[in-house]
């Protein structure tokens, strides 16, 4: 069997986010005040950048409690969506304070202002910040290797290591040359790193909106398998979406021998289809409508 249930639906990972939460904000209010004493535009870009991190844990939070509510008759599936309007909202702002980054560093770089950024805050907060993601990594480390959504996090803490190491690169440059364009060099250089992760983000979110079956889900090879199953004839109808991420549902109706249900094996026959998705497919959600052979659906289309 697969871990199935996303990692921060789990009581133990859901405290080591939020551990890596409240390190990721206390460092993320650090920098902004720092950027704003110091001048440095890199110290803010890298607290954007750390507010990718500090978001995206907001919202795999929220979204676990949300969707641990019941489904209600208005909503059917339970609040699992939750989360991808949350990241919806997420993405566009990420994108919108990485172009405001953008047009600021050139904006330095174009007409340097007469006032110096102060390297030596922008090193020690740096320095901070490096450290701060270096002991989120180590709380994150464990959990990583057993559930995608915490190893998804554990990358977002790498990408922001990675952004306060250019930062400490362009703070040094600063104090040793007192070079200032260093630090709108490194801005942008952070904000390249921000803007693909952003985009990717804003891609995920429409194709679970737009409903097309997750990625790396081979429709295909999942009718081969209920084909391949005892007593099954023929299948049709097949869809396969995703409320959020980790959470795919699969419909289906499967065409099964009259003899099967004749001989009462239709309660065999779904358990057995729907041990196979959960087993190979990782779909835990699956509905299917058991037809004899010669069974035609009043105004039936085909969909597969």
């Amino acid at each position: 069997m697969h871990d199935h249930a996303p990692g921060v639906r789990g009581a133990s990972n859901r405290r080591l986010l939020t551990a890596s939460l409240c390190v990721t904000s206390v460092v993320l209010v650090v920098q902004v005040i720092g950027a704003i004493w110091s001048g440095s535009l890199a110290l803010l870009a890298d607290a954007v950048h750390m507010l990718t991190d500090a978001a995206a844990l907001v919202i795999a939070l929220i979204a676990s409690t949300i969707a641990a509510r019941p489904a209600t008759d208005r909503q059917t599936y339970g609040y699992q969506r939750a989360e991808v309007f949350g990241a919806l909202v997420n993405g566009v702002l990420l994108i919108g304070l990485s172009i405001w980054v953008v047009i600021e560093a050139i904006g330095r770089l174009l007409q340097p202002d007469d006032e110096h950024v102060l390297g030596g805050v922008m090193l020690v907060v740096a320095i901070v910040g490096l450290l701060a993601n270096a002991v989120a990594m180590w709380l994150l480390s464990a959990a990583q290797k057993t559930s995608i959504n915490v190893r998804g996090a554990y990358l977002e803490v790498l990408g922001d290591l990675i952004g306060s190491a250019l930062v400490i690169v362009a703070a040094v440059v600063l104090l040793i040359t007192g070079w200032d364009a260093a630090d709108a060099i490194a801005s942008l250089l952070i904000a390249a790193l921000i803007v693909p992760r952003a985009i990717g983000l804003l891609r995920e979110v429409f194709h679970v909106l737009s409903e097309a079956a997750p990625q790396g889900t081979q429709v295909t090879e999942i009718r081969d398998h209920i084909l391949s199953a005892p007593d099954v004839v023929d299948v049709h109808d097949v869809h396969v979406w995703q409320l959020t991420r980790g959470a795919p549902v699969f419909t289906a109706h499967v065409v099964v021998e009259p003899a099967a249900f004749a001989a009462g094996r239709s309660g065999e026959i779904l358990t057995g289809l729907q041990e196979c998705l959960a087993d190979h497919f990782d779909v835990e959600h699956s509905t299917f409508q058991l037809e004899p052979a010669g069974h035609v659906d009043a105004g039936e289309a085909t969909h597969d």
